[in-house]
């Protein structure tokens, strides 16, 4: 099973705006190996996005959504080779939108169940230091621990993917240190992540590629911070213990150039045997 994740930056943009000359979205589509491929900030209710993809699902992908309560902002999906048996929007304690699941109409969380795999699809909120919006990101860093226990206690494969916006280590930022007092590389959101690998998950990427900077996976569009490789590592796939253990390979699919660049985002693709 191979399985990437990639926040999009607006799925319409990624397939229309970004791809010319045979780049974006849909032409990577065609060329990818994956057999699940998780989305983020998707930007685009349930029917835009179907539309969007519309020649992937032509061509065999079977879709599933979490569109966001805000016109324009998040969304998450997920892509599969194989049907999806099972779907869950939100962190909280119910299948589909939950009555006590405070983000379940905000499209940041979509699990689902295909072929031998449960896999989420995952956006952690930006946040901001010492405002509302850092509380509403901890609060849903909250319930995702929660609910990871749940399917690291459940006995089945299972891998979380997305954007985490955190980097857990120095070598995860390239700037680290004058990020230190800034969201996305708190104390607090490092420890966050500590906490969920020491109940047992897994960072397969930085299993793979231990003890070196990056490989980052995000680029600002500004200056030059693609050119120089000044990136960050936030988007992930943790997995369980037993899968973790069949990782063979994992990489992210950096562009070339930068204008071949079809998202601020890189994919990642790990592949399970």
């Amino acid at each position: 099973m191979i399985v990437t994740t990639v926040n999009v930056n607006g799925i319409r943009a990624a397939v229309k705006e970004r791809s010319a000359e045979n780049r974006g979205l849909l032409p990577w589509l065609e060329k990818t190996t994956a057999d699940v491929i998780c989305l983020q900030e998707t930007r685009a209710d349930d029917d835009q996005l179907a539309q969007a993809l519309a020649p992937a699902i032509d061509a065999g992908w079977h879709l599933a959504s979490a569109d966001p309560h805000l016109k324009g902002r998040n969304g998450v999906a997920v892509l599969s080779r194989h049907p999806i048996t099972r779907v869950r929007i939100g962190p909280g304690s119910h299948d589909l939108a939950g009555p006590d699941d405070e983000f379940a109409a905000h499209g940041r969380y979509l699990e689902v169940d295909t072929a031998d795999l449960t896999v989420a699809s995952i956006y952690v909120p930006t946040g901001e230091a010492e405002t509302e919006r850092q509380r509403e990101k901890e609060r849903f860093m909250a319930a995702v621990a929660a609910r990871m226990k749940v399917l690291r206690d459940a006995g089945r494969d299972a891998v979380v993917c997305g954007d985490w916006n955190i980097g857990h280590t120095e070598n995860d930022i390239k700037a680290w240190k004058a990020n230190q007092k800034k969201a996305g590389f708190l104390p607090a959101e490092r420890q966050w992540v500590t906490d969920l690998l020491a109940t047992g998950w897994v960072d397969v990427v930085r299993a793979m590629h231990p003890d070196v900077a990056g490989p980052y996976s995000w680029w600002s569009w500004r200056g030059k911070a693609f050119d120089n490789d000044a990136g960050w590592r936030i988007d992930y796939q943790l997995a369980n213990p037993t899968l973790a253990e069949k990782v063979v390979a994992a990489r992210v699919e950096r562009a070339e150039l930068y204008a071949l660049r079809w998202s601020d985002h890189a994919p990642v693709t790990v592949e399970y045997a």
